[in-house]
């Protein structure tokens, strides 16, 4: 699940708390380190469809004894990594035919999946 580290700072028992903004103590998320084999088994998955959602994704994160947070996280996250593999694949293509692409293609499919950019766990 979602593990937070212990405070850092010098004053972890302050009135303000570990939860509060400006605070003395500032709690970080520990990133999830998957299994060889649930890294396996979202590959499968991602393979067969980009998009994981309801009652699947609910499934899956009980078979590989994840929260389903981490799982629409995962998927997210991946569909960045496809998405910008694809725009290299196509890029490498397009410069063997001598074709120079335009630099505000980048910029213009990234901003059309903003919803897809989550980086961490809530």
């Amino acid at each position: 699940g979602l593990e937070l580290s212990h405070c850092v700072g010098t004053n972890s028992l302050g009135p303000t708390g570990p939860w509060r903004s400006g605070g003395p103590c500032k709690m970080k998320r520990v990133r999830t380190v998957f299994k060889p084999e649930q890294l396996e088994r979202l590959e499968q998955e991602f393979l067969k469809q980009q998009y994981m959602v309801g009652t699947e994704r609910v499934d899956l994160a009980a078979t590989l004894h994840l929260t389903e947070t981490q799982v629409k996280v995962w998927f997210q996250n991946r569909r960045i990594k496809w998405r910008k593999q694809s725009l290299e694949q196509k890029a490498a293509k397009l410069s063997q035919f001598g074709v120079i692409q335009p630099a505000s293609a980048d910029s213009t499919d990234s901003k059309d999946h903003e919803e897809d950019t989550v980086d961490v766990e809530l």
